[in-house]
C-alpha cells in the first residue's frame, strides 16, 4: 500500500475557518469555509469566541475532506495557519477559554504600550524582537487578561493556566490537551520572544509581568508537533507544519531565499521579504519578523502593513453606493483611461507602514467639475498599487542598505490580485514584474508545504520551488518619468492627509 499524500490545511482565519485538501503537486482538491462571529463589547475592541473558532475549524476539516472523497487516513500530514497575535487564555485541566480571544485588531492595551513606550523601552523590544511596541502584538493582551480577569494571576502562577494563539488553542484541542507549543513566526509577534536565539525573554516576560509558566513551547515552523485524537477526524494524523498567515503565505510563494517578496491583498495589505539569516532592523518604518523556519536555523524578513486595501472598494459599495457588488469595480474603473488627476488616500483609520501616522484620515484629492465616479473609482483601486508601491520601496531602501539588491519581482497574492488592472498599474509604478501564480491560496497551500516537508511528502525547498507555478505575469509598461511623476502626487496627496 502506498503512502498517503494528500495534505489537509487549516485555515483559520479573522472572519472564517476555512480548510483545504491539497494533493502533493499542490493542487487544491476540496475546500470548506465557515464564517463566526465578531464581538465588539466597546469601541476599539473586537473579541472572538475561542471555542466557535475551534468548533468551526474541526466542521470544516471534516466537511473538506468528504467533498474530497477522501477519508483521514489517506492525509500524510496537517498544517496550521492562522490569523495571527489573537491571544487566548484557558484552563489547562478542562480546557475551557478564560475570556474571550482578543483578536489582532484590538486597541485595549495601548495604555499598557503607553507606559513602556514612556520608560523609554520601545529600542529594548525592538532590538530583542524586532517590533515596535503595539497594542497590535499579542504579549500586551496577553497582560490585559492576566490583570483584568478574576484570578487570573494566581491561577497562571499555580501553573493552572496556558496562553496561546490561535495555532496554540487549535493544537491543543486536536491533540486533547497533549500539546501546548507554537511556532517560531507566532511566537515572534508577542513582543516575548527574542527572535535571535527563538527562546523565550527573561526581560520581556518581566517587563510585561508575564509567567513563564503560561507560555507554550517554541518549535520550527516545520515539525511534527504531535498527533490527532483519531476520534476527531477518523484517523490520528501528524501535525507537521505551523506558521501565522503572512509568513505562511511567503512561504506558499516560495519565497525562502534574502530579496525574494510577497504581497497580499486582502481587506488591508501585507508586504513581506525574505531577508535570508540576518536580523535587519529597518531605517524606513517597517518591523523586523521571524519567517517560517523549515528547522531550527533563524530566518527573517521585513514585513509592512497597509491598512486599508480591498477595504477601500467595499467603501465605495457600502458608503458611497457607487457600485452595487465589489466584482464591479474593474469595469467601472476601467470605463474611463485614467483616474483623471483624482488621488485617493484611504486613511479611514489611519495609515500604516511606511508612513506610521494614526491620526492621519481619508482624503481624496485634485476633484474638477470633470469628475466622474468612475474616476474616484479608479483612484480608490490605484490607491492600493500606491501604498504597496510606497512599502515595497522601503523595502528597497533598507535592502540596499544591509548590502543587499532590490527586490527584483513581487509575487503577489490574495483576493485582491485577480484584478488584472491593479495588477498592471501595480507593476507600472514598480518597475518590475508583478508575478501572479496559479494557486492564490497561498496562505493554505505554505501551511501544507510546512507539513509535507516533515513528514516526507516533499523532498525539500529546491522540489516546493520547481511546483511553485505562475499564471501571469504583469510586465510594467508605463516610463520611469511617469511613474515618479505619479508618486510624487501621491507622497503629496498623502501629506495633506495630515494637514492642519
Amino acid at each position: 500500500m502506498s503512502s498517503p499524500t494528500y495534505l489537509l490545511a487549516l485555515d483559520q482565519g479573522t472572519s472564517s475557518s476555512r480548510s483545504i485538501v491539497f494533493d502533493r503537486a499542490g493542487g487544491i482538491v476540496a475546500m470548506a469555509q465557515r464564517e463566526f462571529r465578531q464581538i465588539y463589547p466597546q469601541p476599539g475592541w473586537v473579541e472572538h469566541d475561542p471555542m466557535e473558532i475551534w468548533h468551526s475549524q474541526l466542521a470544516t476539516a471534516k466537511e473538506a475532506l468528504a467533498k474530497a472523497g477522501i477519508a483521514a487516513a489517506d492525509i500524510a500530514s496537517i498544517g496550521i495557519t492562522n490569523q495571527r497575535e489573537t491571544t487566548v487564555v484557558w484552563n489547562r485541566r478542562t480546557g475551557e477559554p478564560l475570556y474571550n480571544a482578543i483578536v489582532w485588531q484590538d486597541r485595549r492595551a495601548e495604555p499598557t504600550c503607553a507606559a513602556l513606550r514612556e520608560r523609554g523601552l520601545e529600542p529594548t523590544f525592538r532590538e530583542k524582537t524586532g517590533l515596535i511596541i503595539d497594542a497590535y502584538f499579542s504579549g500586551t493582551k496577553l497582560k490585559w487578561i492576566l490583570d483584568h480577569v478574576a484570578g487570573a494571576r494566581e491561577a497562571a502562577s499555580r501553573g493552572g493556566l496556558a496562553f496561546g494563539t490561535i495555532d496554540s488553542w487549535l493544537m491543543w484541542h486536536l491533540t486533547g490537551g497533549a500539546v501546548h507549543a507554537t511556532d517560531v513566526s507566532n511566537a515572534s509577534r508577542t513582543l516575548l520572544l527574542n527572535v535571535r536565539s527563538n527562546t523565550w525573554d527573561d526581560e520581556l516576560l518581566q517587563l510585561l509581568d508575564v509567567p513563564r509558566e503560561v507560555l507554550p513551547q517554541v518549535f520550527p515552523s516545520s515539525h511534527v508537533y504531535g498527533h490527532t485524537k483519531a476520534e476527531l477526524l477518523g484517523a490520528s494524523l501528524p501535525i507537521g507544519g505551523v506558521a501565522g498567515d503572512q509568513q505562511s503565505a511567503l512561504f506558499g510563494q516560495a519565497c525562502f531565499r534574502a530579496g525574494l517578496a510577497k504581497n497580499t491583498y486582502g481587506t488591508g495589505c501585507f508586504m513581506l521579504m525574505h531577508t535570508g539569516a540576518q536580523f535587519q532592523t529597518s531605517t524606513n518604518g517597517l518591523i523586523t519578523t521571524s519567517a517560517a523556519q523549515p528547522t531550527s536555523q533563524t530566518e527573517f524578513a521585513l514585513e509592512g502593513s497597509v491598512f486599508i486595501g480591498g477595504a477601500v472598494v467595499q467603501w465605495l459599495r457600502d458608503g458611497l453606493n457607487a457600485i452595487k457588488a465589489s466584482s464591479e469595480v474593474q469595469s467601472l474603473a476601467e470605463s474611463v483611461p485614467d483616474a483623471g488627476g483624482v488621488m485617493f488616500v484611504p486613511a479611514f483609520t489611519g495609515l500604516g507602514a511606511p508612513y506610521w501616522k494614526a491620526e492621519a484620515r481619508g482624503a481624496i484629492v485634485g476633484l474638477t467639475r470633470g469628475t466622474t465616479v468612475a474616476h474616484i473609482a479608479r483612484a480608490a483601486l490605484e490607491s492600493i498599487a500606491f501604498q504597496s508601491a510606497a512599502l515595497l520601496q522601503a523595502m528597497g531602501r533598507d535592502a540596499v542598505a544591509a548590502g543587499g539588491a532590490p527586490v527584483s519581482e513581487l509575487r503577489v497574492d490574495g483576493g485582491a490580485c485577480v484584478n488584472d488592472l491593479l495588477m498592471q498599474f501595480q507593476a507600472d509604478l514598480l518597475g518590475i514584474p508583478v508575478v501572479r501564480p496559479k494557486v492564490i491560496e497561498t496562505t493554505a497551500l505554505g501551511a501544507a508545504s510546512l507539513a509535507g516537508l516533515s513528514c516526507g511528502v516533499y523532498s525539500g525547498l529546491d522540489e516546493l520551488a520547481r511546483q511553485w507555478q505562475v499564471e501571469r505575469t504583469f510586465h510594467p509598461t508605463m516610463s520611469r518619468e511617469r511613474a515618479q511623476a505619479l508618486m510624487a502626487e501621491w507622497e503629496r496627496a498623502v501629506r495633506q492627509t495630515t494637514a492642519a
